[in-house]
């Protein structure tokens, strides 16, 4: 097997990590994408890139004039100098009679004529990359298939005897059908596409269909446009990040807590919050991340559900000031808005985190995150390889998530994760002497022995309070119990 070409920068970082290093070079590179799915902001940067490395850059423009992609570049703060612009316009002017036609339609122009004065500006130049953009043109130009597959392939050739790498942009308005025969001819085809959802921003997303001799990330990787161009966010594939790891056990600070997972939870692990709304999931999670910071550690908390500034102001309230943390860094609060972030563009930001030195994550709540997915079987695919990915660095993760219901037989689940998880927490309301108060148990722990009680848990300015197992009640879990005891124990063994 022939050794792969040195590979062509992008200039898309996230782009080049699914093409492992880029495109191979001297080759010819079929862009696809409906309009709008970012195609020529692709080739821009691939030429601005090009620029960077000292490359000549050719942008040949059937539709678009030069002010129109000037335009583009500025709204990215790019500024196309030294990278040359060849449009329709100047083709047209070339091939004008003095006595005949003032304005040509596309359509009107002889192919032939207008490749050949095309590949005479790339002899002149000899760009080492070239941007056409877009097939189209050349398309309706061509007016039958053959021809067009014909000038396709003449193109290619050309190319082919010059080191020059080159991207062809087709916004799919074929009127044949799906494209197959120029998907065949290239060397490679990358789609873009752009997913619209019932609400919030349509979700971009990339694939590399073929690519000969030479391999690359598969499947669709999230990408967003943004000022500055492209940003692609490779799919996590967990088994490539693989590391010895820890089970040591990591405390709560709260003695009472730890007692009942059997002395803490194992650092390489994910640990499940459930429990309806308002029972105490997330200031348990705060608790963890409190501890882990006061030790000299880093945390992420990841907030879809409450804004930052009440995050901070609750947590306060409970006897937990995270503002110093916040500002020194060790802790990292980021409030997540699923109608704006895709799952994709979260893993990313993720593992940046955990590159940073973050050893601890909450994620508050999966039903956040739920929003942000096209169907509950896509969660569970995520969220196994964003949980795999974490355990192998060596990270504790914290997901909560909201029960449907208040108590009792009422309460579901809006999705089943819990098999994913290694340690899973119940949190539950109960009604007793007149009052509504709060349950914890743990239902599940792989990694070490925990407790099976069942214990009140309370709040208050001074932190969590767990009191001891409820031996003479039946039915906590229920929600209405039955007291079977001599005497009412509730909260009064509950330190404070």
């Amino acid at each position: 097997m022939a050794p792969r070409l040195e590979p062509v920068s992008t200039g898309i970082s996230g782009l080049d990590d699914v093409l492992l290093g880029g495109f191979p070079r001297s080759h010819f590179y079929l862009v696809e994408g409906d309009p709008g799915a970012g195609k020529t902001t692709l080739g821009l940067q691939f030429l601005i890139e090009g620029r960077k490395r000292g490359e000549k850059g050719l942008y040949v423009t059937l539709s678009e004039t030069k002010t129109e992609l000037w335009g583009v570049a500025a709204s990215h703060g790019w500024s196309l100098e030294e990278i040359d612009i060849y449009e329709l316009g100047d083709i047209e002017e070339r091939l004008k009679p003095e006595s005949q036609y003032t304005v040509f339609h596309p359509a009107e122009i002889e192919l032939t004529e207008t490749t050949k004065r095309i590949l005479d500006e790339v002899d002149r130049l000899q760009p080492a990359r070239v941007v056409f953009d877009s097939l189209s043109e050349l398309r309706l130009l061509a007016r039958e298939e053959l021809r067009y597959r014909r000038q396709i392939l003449g193109l290619k050739q050309f190319f082919s005897a010059r080191d020059c790498t080159v991207l062809l942009l087709d916004d799919r308005s074929t009127p044949y059908g799906e494209d197959s025969q120029l998907q065949s001819i290239s060397h490679g085809v990358l789609l873009l596409e752009r997913v619209s959802i019932e609400y919030g921003t349509p979700r971009r997303r990339l694939s590399v269909t073929k690519m000969r001799g030479a391999q690359f990330r598969e499947g669709f990787h999230d990408f967003s446009i943004r000022r500055g161009g492209l940003s692609v966010y490779p799919r996590l594939v967990a088994a490539e990040h693989a590391t010895p790891v820890s089970h040591e056990q990591v405390a709560s600070g709260s003695a009472e807590l730890d007692t009942l997972l059997g002395g803490g939870v194992a650092r390489s692990s994910s640990v499940l919050l459930m429990g309806p709304a308002g029972s105490g999931k997330s200031t348990l999670a705060t608790q963890y991340i409190l501890a882990e910071a006061q030790r000299g550690g880093r945390a992420a908390f990841y907030i879809y559900e409450e804004a930052r500034a009440t995050f901070l102001a609750r947590s306060a309230g409970m006897g937990m000031n995270l503002e110093p943390y916040v500002q020194n860094g060790a802790i990292h609060l980021q409030q997540v808005d699923p109608a704006e972030m895709s799952p994709g563009q979260f893993a990313h930001y993720v593992r940046r985190a955990v590159d940073s030195g973050v050893r601890m994550i909450v994620i508050d709540s999966l039903n956040g995150y739920l929003n942000a997915m096209p169907s509950e079987r896509h969660l569970l695919v995520h969220m196994h390889e964003l949980l795999t990915y974490l355990g192998q660095q060596g990270v504790l993760t914290f997901l909560t998530v909201a029960q449907h219901g208040l108590v009792g037989g009422t309460l579901q689940v809006p999705v089943e994760v819990s098999y994913l998880a290694d340690t899973v927490i119940m949190l539950r309301f109960f009604e007793a002497a007149g009052e509504v108060r709060q349950a914890i148990s743990v239902v599940k722990k792989r990694h070490g022995q925990h407790e099976r009680t069942i214990r009140e848990l309370a709040f208050s300015s001074h932190g969590i309070g767990i009191g001891e197992p409820l031996r003479e009640f039946r039915g906590v879990l229920t929600g209405v119990p039955v007291y079977e005891g001599p005497s009412n124990p509730l909260l009064h063994n509950v330190s404070l």
